[in-house]
């Protein structure tokens, strides 16, 4: 099997995190999503944790569900779109309800127009993503 690039999105979710871990173990190049590239080093070290091998196959990039910025540069390249992140977290965050994960679907949609090659931007990178996994944890 030849090796594909695969986005995973909520690279530092516990689902995201077996998908990964399974992905890397198959070859598979890898790149994941999270919102604050804070985040790495805890989220490398879950993984470590958890048996990961082949660490030098996966990178991260910062991409909020709730923000354009970042998913151009996270799509770009990619084979695959292993889409799991969720915006919910434990308990309620104030502000954050049912009308933040309509939002949430929305910038994820848009990203994957743009995975397609759609949207018609001027000057935007012609990202052509074939293949494309939705998954929910909400």
């Amino acid at each position: 099997m030849n090796p594909q690039h695969v986005l995973v999105t909520g690279g530092s979710g516990f689902i995201a995190g077996h998908c990964i871990l399974h992905l890397l173990e198959q070859g598979h190049v890898v790149r994941a999503t999270i919102r604050s590239l804070a985040k790495e080093a805890t989220a490398r070290g879950v993984l470590r944790d958890a048996g990961m091998v082949h660490a030098d196959r996966l990178s991260f990039v910062a991409a909020d569900l709730l923000d354009d910025d970042g998913w151009a540069q996270a799509m770009a390249g990619m084979d695959i779109v292993l889409h799991v992140a969720s915006p919910v977290q434990p308990g309620r965050v104030a502000g954050r309800g049912r009308g933040d994960r309509s939002r949430a679907r929305r910038h994820v949609a848009r990203a994957a127009r743009g995975a397609r090659g759609a949207g018609g931007k001027a000057g935007r990178p012609d990202l052509r993503v074939p293949r494309r996994g939705l998954g929910t944890s909400a």
